[in-house]
This record gives C-alpha cells, sequence and structure tokens, in this order.
C-alpha cells in the first residue's frame, strides 16, 4: 500500500520521541495507577482486594438520613465523599478506557479499570435515589478537618446532603450524568444490563439537571471551602449531553450542545484548564472529535467548527503557541504550572486532552494551527504529552516521581491520614480523633503504608518539592489526578512496546 508523505514523517516522529527520552515503564506506571483507586475505596471491601493496609469503613453512611451511602470514594487525604470530585474521576476513568481499552487490556489491566469504574458508578447509583434526588456529600469537610485519624477508626460526622427539585445542583447533576453515561459505554459489551441501568440513571439525572438548574454549592453550603463550582453548571450540562450521545447516539443531545453552544459558553470560553470544575476544554474536545461523523447537517458542522477553534485555543495556550498573556505557564523543568495548590491536576489532565486530540488529529489527517499560523502536527502534540508524563515519572529538575511507588525515588510522606498511621490490619486498637495527630502526623518519619499509584500535587512553580505531610499543597493526592493518566499511561505503553514503524 503507497504510504502517505505526512504518515511518513509521522512515524519518524514518533519514533524520535520514543528513541531520545529516558525509558519509562509506563505498564508499571499504569498498573500502579489503578491501585490507588483501592486505597481510596470507603465501605465494605471486596475479597479481592489488592491494597491489603486498607479495611472496611464508612459503614453507616447514609444511616442517619434513612439511605444507603455505603461506598464510594474518599477524594484525597480525608474522608468526606464528595459527589463532583467523585464524578469527574468516574468520566476521566471511562474515557480512558473508552480511548484506549484495547491498550489497557493489552497491558492486562483492563479488569482493574472496569473495577474502579464499577466501584465509582455503583455508588452513584445509590446516591441517585429518585429521578430528582442526588446526595451529594457524605461527611463534611471542617469536622473531618479537625481529626486526624484512619478511615476505619472514624469519629466525625457523616451527615449526608442531598440536591433536589428545592435545592438544586445542576453542575454535579450534570457531572454524575456525565460519568454514568461514559461508563454505559464501557460496559455496553461486557455487561449490557449494567450498561443499561447506567444509561437510565443519566437521562434522568440529566433531565433533573436541565429542568430545575442552580448551583450546587448553593444547595449545599457546606462544600463552598472545598469544592466550590467556580465555573457553574452550564459547562456540567454540555458535557451531560456530549457524553449522552456518545452512549445514545440520539439527536436531541447533538442538538442540545448546538442550541446551547452560545449561550452556555461552548464556543465563547476560551480556557486554559480542565478539571473538576471547569470542563470546557474536554467539552470542546470531544465535539471536534464529532466532525468526523459523515451525517452532521451544514449549520451543525459550523457550530461544531467553532467548539473546535476553542479546543485549538486550549492545545495551543499548553504548548507555549498562543500570544504570551495566553498561554499556561511552565516552570523552568518544563512542567505545565497553573496554581500553587495540587498542580498535578492540570498536568494529567492536559496530557489526557493533548493525547486524544493527536489521536484526532493523526485519525483524520490534520494539524493545528495555532496563533500567527504556526502549525503543529499530531506527533508534537503527543510529543509534549509524553514530557508531562514523563516529569511525572521521574523526568525533572528533583529527579523525583510524583507517582507514589513508582521508581527509586517517590514522595514518602504523602499528606494522607490512612497512609500515614499504622494499619488497621496490624493494630487494630482505636485511634481518636485528635491522636493521629499527636502520634502520626508530626515529624520526619515515613508513612508506614505506601499509597501506591497516587498522584501528589507536585512541586512548586521552580520545580521544588518539599516532602512533607504539612505540606499539603504539594503532598496531598487526588483520583482526579490518577485518572486522566490510566489511558495515557496505557497508550504510551502501547506504543513503547509495539515496533512503531509496523503499526503506525
Amino acid at each position: 500500500m503507497k504510504q502517505h508523505p505526512q504518515s511518513c514523517c509521522l512515524l519518524l516522529s514518533l519514533f524520535a520521541i520514543f528513541a531520545s527520552a529516558r525509558a519509562f515503564d509506563y505498564a508499571d506506571a499504569l498498573s500502579k495507577s489503578l491501585l490507588y483507586f483501592e486505597a481510596q475505596r470507603s465501605g465494605r471491601l471486596p475479597y479481592n482486594q489488592r491494597v491489603t493496609w486498607r479495611d472496611h469503613s464508612g459503614l453507616t453512611d447514609g444511616l442517619e438520613q434513612g439511605v444507603d451511602l455505603v461506598g464510594g470514594y474518599y477524594d484525597a487525604g480525608d474522608h468526606v465523599k464528595f459527589g463532583l470530585p467523585m464524578a469527574f474521576t468516574i468520566t476521566m476513568l471511562s474515557w480512558g478506557v473508552i480511548e484506549y481499552g484495547e491498550h489497557i487490556t493489552g497491558a492486562g489491566e483492563l479488569e482493574h479499570a472496569l473495577e474502579a469504574i464499577k466501584w465509582g458508578t455503583d455508588y452513584f447509583i445509590k446516591a441517585h435515589t429518585s429521578p430528582n434526588v442526588l446526595w451529594a456529600e457524605v461527611g463534611d469537610g471542617d469536622t473531618d478537618h479537625y481529626c486526624w485519624q484512619r478511615p476505619e477508626d472514624m469519629t466525625t460526622s457523616r451527615h449526608a446532603y442531598k440536591i433536589d427539585e428545592t435545592n438544586p445542583g445542576s453542575d454535579l447533576a450534570g457531572e454524575t450524568a456525565a460519568a454514568m453515561a461514559a461508563a454505559s459505554v464501557v460496559f455496553k459489551k461486557t455487561n449490557p444490563h449494567y450498561s443499561h441501568l447506567l444509561l437510565h440513571h443519566a437521562q434522568q439525572l440529566f433531565e433533573f439537571g436541565d429542568k430545575y438548574r442552580g448551583k450546587y454549592d448553593t444547595s449545599v453550603g457546606v462544600v463552598k471551602s472545598y469544592y466550590a463550582s467556580v465555573s457553574g453548571y452550564m459547562d456540567e450540562l454540555l458535557w451531560a449531553a456530549l457524553w449522552l450521545y456518545k452512549a445514545t447516539d440520539r439527536e436531541e443531545y447533538l442538538k442540545y450542545v448546538i442550541n446551547k453552544a452560545n449561550c452556555f459558553g461552548g464556543i465563547g470560553w476560551a480556557i486554559t484548564e480542565f478539571s473538576w470544575d471547569v470542563k470546557y476544554a474536554g467539552v470542546q474536545i470531544i465535539a471536534s472529535k464529532l466532525l468526523m461523523d459523515q451525517k452532521l447537517q451544514k449549520e451543525q458542522k459550523h457550530i461544531l467548527e467553532q467548539y473546535r477553534s476553542k479546543a485549538e485555543y486550549y492545545i495551543c495556550s499548553c504548548l507555549n503557541k498562543n500570544n504570551a498573556s495566553n498561554n499556561v505557564e511552565r516552570t523552568p523543568g518544563g512542567l505545565l504550572y497553573t496554581r500553587q495548590w495540587n498542580n498535578m491536576q492540570y498536568v494529567s489532565s492536559a496530557a489526557f486532552l493533548l493525547t486524544v486530540y493527536s489521536d484526532f488529529l493523526r485519525n483524520s489527517n490534520q494539524n493545528v494551527r495555532c496563533h500567527g499560523g504556526v502549525i503543529v502536527t499530531p506527533s508534537e502534540l503527543l510529543n509534549f504529552a509524553k514530557s508531562q508524563v514523563d516529569y511525572v515519572l521521574g523526568s525533572n529538575p528533583m529527579n523525583m516521581s510524583y507517582l507514589v511507588g513508582y521508581g527509586p525515588k517517590y514522595p514518602t510522606r504523602v499528606h494522607h491520614r490512612g497512609a500515614s498511621i499504622v494499619s488497621f490490619r496490624e493494630d487494630k486498637g482505636f485511634i481518636g480523633c485528635t491522636q493521629g495527630y499527636d502520634n502520626w502526623y508530626g515529624g520526619t518519619r515515613l508513612n508506614p503504608n505506601v499509597l501506591v499509584g497516587a498522584l501528589v500535587g507536585g512541586p512548586d512553580c521552580r520545580d521544588n518539592f518539599s516532602d512533607q505531610r504539612e505540606n499539603y499543597m504539594q503532598t496531598e493526592a487526588c483520583t482526579y489526578n490518577t485518572a486522566p493518566l490510566v489511558g495515557v499511561f496505557a497508550k504510551l505503553n502501547y506504543l513503547d512496546k509495539s515496533s512503531l514503524i509496523a503499526s503506525y
């Protein structure tokens, strides 16, 4: 078969990416990243639990309100179950499997990826107790942060908070709908009944969020200090509609994305971050990919092209190819730098979007055109995404892996209650609320339990990192930090292990 000259250049570029860089074991990083989600489990742990320093916790969640809210994930190093970041975590894990499931399977990790997703969606099914009721949070950050104890010893409030018709939360309903719709795509072949159930909940939640509009942090005030919805709910409603369109192929959801494109900011907001709060860049990337659909009408294509323009603004901002003031900052070592607190969440999500967009461009034989007409090829996007992942894994001025448990040097004093206190499996003696502060929080000793696969907040703007438990801005890890990397690790592992010339 005759090969396109552009494809030959791409092959050589891809080969150069992997030949010139320091070698990393992406398969090991993938395996470890999926282990992390088992460490974050709340509820009754299954027989095949691999993170053995954890045990059952939160077994009475929801009891006070007469609802079963046992299960789900703790978002970070504390023990509140926050619905919005948990749902975003599941959406990103699902998207990773949708894009790179074949590569995850090739690495022998598909079962673990599906388990990580299902642990979240099983909880969302419980939390969605009726069409217009969704339980938003269990526990509250203020009382939780007063204590430093293992999840198995929890003595803090487990009060649960909900959104409903009179206390709306379109952002939370939208993100949870997106998570369940994306997961329904994941389980469509392997578990069709479960997939159908998830889709049913997703459709109800989207209708609820769209009909009764409002920000969830207005209805659930206790969340404001922790996961306030700064971007509002319009991005989540567009996000949910797109995922429902992918899951159902129903025209009504595409029409929603087209008709609301302008008034909901989908083609108005040019954004330089993608996170649990701000979904616009993700919306714009998925909308761009829809342009490959042959059955689109002319007006639909016109709107989707505007989505694509904003998607490429995000892409170019990451690559430092917009106007100087519209780029994402970088550390001297080359890491994308958005914020002082938990910056790695923006790095991992950018790496994922860049990788996905690189594939879209390659499959459609296109490039990106940035400010001043600068052309960026798919291989350049992938190269930059890889540079961010390699920084995470140890190619950085500190020569440290920020993925805990990976490589010879990684954070050993992660800001995490369960990891920093002797395992409940080893010592079942009760540890009180402040006892953990007295005996375990302070000092320089290493955490007794390694929080394998956790992506910590990471270094500061000068590439400096202080491995101390009290330095929570840098040493705390979150589920939504690691989730986008699962798919990227799988993709990079596939490229690294296969013959690039033969497969591309």
